[in-house]
């Protein structure tokens, strides 16, 4: 098969239409057009169906298009290992990491990590699903639980702990609460359970309340720890935090119920067998570990 026809199939598969693809290799969609008809000719298989809205792959097409999309993602790798500077680390740096962590912890450090690593161009992709580090979706992941793909280096960093916490605003209004019983005089932020969690037993706090048959008069469902945090600092509520999201801006929030202790859970780096002697990985790593033995989580 041939090399090029093979690089603008990718393309028109990823893309899904010629015009697009064309416009990502700057090729004219009819020159697009006929190297995909001159593979299939000489595959003699279809590899599209072509319709008034754009392409669908066949089922061969799918075929070649995941070995495409591995060799493309191989050939990502060893070209940013091959560009990499013996002396000092450089390139492109994709970290996936949760929506909380990323914006409430990790990206207020990358200031010192830019100022050390000037030529390392950092992407954080924030995202509560699991990215594919095999397929190259990103480079790294710090995750709230053991990666699941084979294939990946783990290093566990740190235990994280969930306790209950409320705005000193929202005290003045209302009155701090003895025991779990007195929530049913207040407001709860909770995950709700009709959403994907980022970890399990997130609402620990909720499901001790219905255990109890306690009604509080308002609950907030919001799918996002940070969106949670927001909602306690400005008073709306009560909520079950990770201690970290409290401590990383020295916030005024008030530890309420302390004897409750809500789950702990372990964080991980993860990266791929294949960057194991990056250094963009190495030098990144060895910063987030300093930093995470700096905080208190």
């Amino acid at each position: 098969m041939d090399w090029d026809k093979l690089r603008v199939f990718h393309a028109v598969a990823e893309a899904g239409s010629f015009t697009h693809a064309g416009e990502s290799l700057n090729l004219s969609q009819s020159a697009v057009s006929r190297q995909i008809g001159a593979l299939e000719e000489t595959l003699k298989v279809p590899l599209f169906h072509r319709h008034a809205r754009g392409l669908i792959l066949t089922e061969q097409g799918e075929l070649l298009f995941k070995t495409t999309r591995d060799v493309f993602a191989k050939l990502a790798t060893t070209q940013a290992l091959l560009t990499e500077s013996t002396d000092r680390p450089k390139g492109p740096l994709k970290i996936a990491t949760t929506v909380a962590f990323g914006s409430i912890w990790l990206t207020p450090r990358m200031k010192e990590f830019l100022g050390l690593y000037p030529d390392i161009a950092v992407t954080i992709l924030l995202d509560e699903g699991e990215v594919d580090l095999a397929m190259r979706e990103a480079d790294v992941a710090i995750r709230l639980h053991p990666p699941q793909q084979p294939d990946l280096i783990q290093r566990k960093l740190t235990t994280m702990h969930l306790h209950v916490y409320a705005s000193p605003d929202y005290l003045k209004d209302h009155p701090m609460p003895q025991t779990p019983e007195d929530l049913a005089n207040h407001v709860l932020v909770v995950y709700g359970d009709d959403m994907r969690p980022p970890i399990t037993n997130i609402n620990w706090l909720h499901d001790l309340v219905r255990s109890r048959h306690i009604k509080p008069p308002s609950i907030l469902k919001v799918n996002s720890i940070y969106a949670q945090y927001r909602a306690v600092v400005t008073g709306v509520g009560i909520a079950s935090l990770p201690d970290y999201t409290v401590k990383q801006y020295s916030s005024n929030l008030v530890r309420i119920l302390p004897e409750l202790e809500g789950p702990s859970f372990d964080t991980y780096f993860v990266y791929p067998e294949e960057l194991r002697h990056s250094k963009r990985i190495s030098v990144f790593r060895d910063f987030l570990i300093r930093k995470i033995a700096e905080t208190d989580f």
